[in-house]
């Protein structure tokens, strides 16, 4: 059997107010890198990971390396964990969107599976990328704990491809900074133990390991 624990990166700037993150370079801030000291806390306690990987961006990478380093391991980058590519949207603001892009940016909160973003990638981009990291590392580690670091974006887009859901519930699934999803997948069947877990968050007050498939809940691109 190989367990999954997906993460996401500890808190950064361009989350509140909303940016277009994507692949723009970002460090944690002191929030987000003691949010990354708790979840390594979190699965150095509760889990046995053999391998951590992580996308190539640094706010992966450092939350990476705190878990890595907490379970006595290193961590190792991998391209198919990149976040999505938001092309001439990257670091703009939410109301620089709209006012330059208002029909596409409408599009993209009301059916964002038929959004491609401009001189970007798409969402079904990042589907065949974090398939194949799923893919890989469950044909690597076959009766191994293994942890991935990922971004909101591409967590979500693995997620809905292991519930058998349609890109176009992309905004139904939270991933908070830092959350823990648990995945499943023995004899060649998947099973989503928890999603946007973070009730190792000191002061969160996020929905913790219920799945939010069948409630609506805003939240920022990653």
């Amino acid at each position: 059997m190989t367990l999954v624990v997906l993460t996401r990166h500890g808190h950064v700037d361009g989350i509140n107010p909303p940016r277009f993150r994507g692949q723009h370079p970002l460090p944690l801030t002191e929030q987000g890198r003691q949010e990354a000291i708790m979840t390594a806390e979190r699965i150095a306690s509760t889990w046995r990971p053999v391998a951590v990987r992580t996308s190539p961006l640094e706010r992966c990478v450092v939350t990476g390396s705190r878990i890595a380093e907490s379970c006595g391991l290193q961590s190792v980058t991998t391209e198919g964990l990149l976040d999505l590519d938001y092309g001439e949207w990257q670091w703009k603001t939410y109301d620089e969107v709209k006012e330059k892009w208002p029909r596409l940016f409408a599009l993209w909160r009301a059916s964002p599976h038929l959004v491609r973003f401009p001189s970007g990638e798409s969402l079904q981009d990042i589907v065949l990328r974090s398939a194949d990291v799923f893919r890989s590392t469950a044909g690597a580690f076959p009766d191994d704990t293994v942890v991935l670091v990922g971004h909101d974006s591409v967590n979500r887009a693995l997620l809905l491809q292991l519930l058998d859901q349609p890109l176009s519930a992309y905004w139904k699934l939270a991933q908070d900074p830092c959350c823990i999803n648990v995945i499943e997948y023995k004899n060649d069947t998947i099973r989503v133990l928890a999603i946007n877990d973070t009730r190792h968050i000191r002061g969160s007050t996020a929905d913790s390991t219920v799945s939010p498939l069948l409630k609506e809940r805003p939240a920022p691109s990653a």
